[in-house]
């Protein structure tokens, strides 16, 4: 169970009672006469993320009043119980209604004690949740640990995550599951044919790598997943500037997450062979590095022309979806940080989805507006596809300066042929400024909608 929950039956738990402008009147009736005389004479409102602590005659915490948004509000925050670790004292709690959504709540609650405590004491809240009847303690709690993997890797620094311990995170993960695990290194990423990879890695004195795990029943349906692991980007020799280059710790976001949703398959068991792919790099600058017009022959084949070094994700996921490509899997998901185009489009918190498959969107939409882990589907619009075209190799990595996003997206299409279906996620993998069961910092996005799709589909 993750440390902020516990199961029902333990000492009698604290009421937190959830409270909203329509509804604070019928609760008040219910609260002691003194809990209610301390409430007024405090002049609490029943405003969203407001909270009271109600004493008892011992000075001891009785009871907690929080404030939620009427019912008849139009996108509610679900995760506004977030807020409570951060504000209650040590203890067991339990709440004494509904929020708007129960699981969620809950979800919101274990996910607001996260802390990044690597290098900065910070105690924890102490605050635990008692599971409601009905709430699967033990699919909230794998989501949760999936959540903090993620987070805990997005935020460590290039210097202590490279390319070897993102491969020692993915292995400790792999091993806990069973799942088989192998990578290729350095200069055998050309022998195994991964010219790409190795291309944008090669100038690090950190060797580049693919990881590479399985895991589940070999005759199962085939999920891959594919995620950038760029450790750190400088942009390469078109290097960014020093305010672009200053958070390319988290240019590992995509990997990160898809551990994270790993992580919530395998403990889940669902009912899938699963494979994970990284391209694990640093892009760096020496005198090893790629150029502005070098070309490469692809894992597919394809030759690629290098508009920019500073667009290495997609070059990495090019030679790592081409092996995925390789099985016909039912289904290749891949995510990566990948351009600030989409960021422009949709912001932070938004990431836009691809695919070509109908049903699939509509699936990933629906699970993403439930387990509030959103995205937006843009199109794979074929006219643009001329903006990758080359005077002198079969593709340029580049698509000129709009629809940087879709383009991006139309470059990694080339490199999936046979997988039945394919999404492509592009993610921001960070919150800049705190809210509700989401701390400033790395944040896992997607993991959770695709989680509860494959749930869905493979239980």
């Amino acid at each position: 169970m993750h440390p902020a929950l516990v199961s029902p039956g333990g000492a009698a738990p604290v009421p937190i009672w959830f409270v909203a402008s329509d509804t604070y009147a019928q609760v008040r009736e219910q609260l002691g006469a003194a809990a209610r005389r301390f409430a007024e004479s405090a002049k609490f409102e029943p405003k969203p993320g407001q909270s009271l602590l109600l004493p008892g005659a011992d000075g001891s915490v009785t009871g907690v009043l929080f404030g939620l948004e009427p019912a008849d509000k139009p996108d509610k925050d679900r995760f506004l119980p977030g807020r409570l670790p951060a504000l209650l004292p040590a203890g067991v709690y339990r709440f004494a209604n509904a929020p708007h959504d129960t699981r969620l709540g809950c979800l919101a609650f274990a996910l607001g004690s996260y802390k990044f405590t690597r290098y900065r004491k910070a105690e924890p809240s102490g605050a635990q949740l008692e599971l409601p009847d009905g709430v699967d303690g033990a699919d909230l709690s794998r989501i949760a640990d999936g959540v903090t993997l993620a987070r805990d890797l997005i935020n460590m620094p290039a210097n202590d995550l490279g390319p070897a311990e993102l491969a020692e995170a993915a292995q400790s993960l792999a091993s806990r599951h069973g799942a088989a695990f192998s990578t290729i290194v350095g200069d055998d990423l050309l022998k195994q044919n991964f010219p790409l990879i190795h291309a944008v890695g090669r100038a690090a004195p950190r060797a580049p790598r693919l990881i590479d795990f399985t895991w589940g029943d070999p005759a199962a349906p085939k999920i891959t997943l594919v995620g950038k692991g760029v450790c750190f980007d400088t942009g390469g020799l078109d290097i960014k500037s020093d305010a672009g280059m200053l958070n390319m710790k988290k240019d590992m976001g995509g990997a990160a997450c898809m551990l994270a949703a790993a992580h919530m398959i395998m403990d889940a068991k669902l009912k899938v062979r699963l494979r994970v792919l990284i391209p694990a790099v640093e892009n760096a600058i020496s005198g090893d590095a790629f150029r502005p017009l070098d070309i490469y022959r692809s894992r597919l084949g394809l030759t690629v022309e290098i508009g920019n070094t500073d667009a290495e994700g997609r070059l990495v996921l090019a030679d790592a979806l081409a092996l995925a490509d390789e099985e016909a899997p039912d289904l290749i998901a891949d995510m990566a940080t990948l351009t600030g185009a989409a960021r422009v489009a949709l912001g932070p918190e938004l990431p836009p989805l691809f695919t070509h498959d109908d049903t699939l969107a509509a699936d990933l939409a629906r699970h993403g507006q439930a387990e509030r882990d959103p995205m937006w589907r843009l199109p794979l619009w074929r006219p643009y596809e001329s903006l990758l075209d080359s005077k002198t190799a079969d593709i340029n990595n580049v698509g000129g300066p709009q629809a940087g996003a879709i383009t991006a997206a139309l470059f990694l299409n080339r490199f999936v042929t046979a997988a039945k279906a394919w999404a492509h996620f592009d993610i921001f993998a960070w919150t800049p400024s705190a809210k509700p069961a989401r701390p400033d910092g790395g944040e896992c996005q997607i993991a959770r909608a695709l989680y509860a799709l494959l749930k869905e589909r493979y239980s």
